[in-house]
C-alpha cells in the first residue's frame, strides 16, 4: 500500500492484520531491542517486533545485514549508516521503508486508520486555514477522512523533516495543501509549506516538502520523500 506511494529506488516491507503477525510477530529480537520491551504489555511488544521485523526484511532487500532498530533521539529509529527510512504501525497494519542514503536525502511514512480523529484532537494539530480547507474537502468528498488524512501528512512531514535537522517540528509549523483529487480515486498528493526555516540539502534551502497519500482496506496512507539537489 505505502510502496506505491514511494519513488522505486525505496523499498517497503509491509504487514497486514493476523496474516502479518502470523508472519513477522514471532520474529527475534536483538538483545538491546528485547531490553526496550521487556516489561511492555503484548500488543506493545507485537506492534515493536512486527515492524522491526518489516525493516529487517527491508535491510534484507537492499543488501545490507540486518541489525537492531533502536530508537534515538525523539523515539527517531536509528538505521545503519548509508541509509534513510521510516517506520509506522497502527492497529492491523505495519510497515518500513528504507532507501540508500545516496538516492533519497529523507524519506517519512505513516498510517492511520481511517477514521475521524477523536474529539478535539484537529483543533489542536491544524492551522486556521488548513481547518477551513477541509471543510471545503469535506463537502467536496465526503467518503474521505480528511482530518485523519492531516493528521497522517503532517507525521510523515515530520518523520521526513527530523533526521535533516534534529530539531523538532510543531503541528503549527507546517501548512498542509490537500488537493481533492478525482472523485473516486483513493490516492493524491500534497503539499507541506514550512513555516520555519527548512532543512538544507545538497546546499539549498528547502521551503516545502511534497507528499502522497492513498485510502485503502480501512487505513489512511501518506508519505513524503526528499529529493536531492
Amino acid at each position: 500500500m505505502i510502496e506505491e506511494l514511494l519513488p522505486e529506488s525505496v523499498v517497503c516491507v509491509e504487514a497486514f492484520g493476523a496474516e502479518g503477525v502470523r508472519e513477522f510477530g514471532d520474529a527475534p529480537l536483538y538483545p538491546e531491542e528485547e531490553a526496550l520491551v521487556a516489561r511492555s504489555v503484548a500488543k506493545r511488544r507485537r506492534e515493536f517486533t512486527v515492524v522491526r521485523a518489516c525493516a529487517r526484511r527491508a535491510m534484507e532487500k537492499l543488501g545490507v545485514p540486518p541489525q537492531p532498530v533502536l530508537p534515538g533521539e525523539r523515539g527517531a529509529p536509528g538505521w545503519p549508516e548509508g541509509l534513510a527510512g521510516s517506520m509506522t504501525h497502527c492497529d492491523g497494519y505495519a510497515a518500513a521503508a528504507l532507501v540508500r542514503a545516496a538516492d533519497l536525502a529523507s524519506v517519512g511514512i505513516d498510517a492511520e486508520p481511517h477514521e475521524p480523529l477523536p474529539e478535539g484532537v484537529l483543533s489542536a494539530v491544524a492551522l486556521p486555514a488548513e481547518e477551513e480547507r477541509l471543510r471545503r474537502l469535506a463537502a467536496d468528498r465526503p467518503e474521505v477522512h480528511w482530518d485523519r488524512l492531516l493528521f497522517s501528512a503532517k507525521e510523515s512531514v515530520y518523520k521526513a523533516w527530523f533526521p535533516l535537522t534534529r530539531k523538532w517540528l510543531d503541528f503549527s509549523e507546517a501548512d498542509i495543501d490537500l488537493p481533492a483529487g478525482t472523485a473516486g480515486q483513493p490516492y493524491g498528493t500534497f503539499r507541506a509549506r514550512l513555516l520555519v526555516p527548512g532543512p538544507v540539502v545538497d546546499g539549498h534551502r528547502l521551503g516545502h516538502f511534497e507528499g502522497t497519500w492513498t485510502v485503502r482496506r480501512g487505513l489512511v496512507a501518506t508519505s513524503v520523500s526528499v529529493h536531492h539537489a
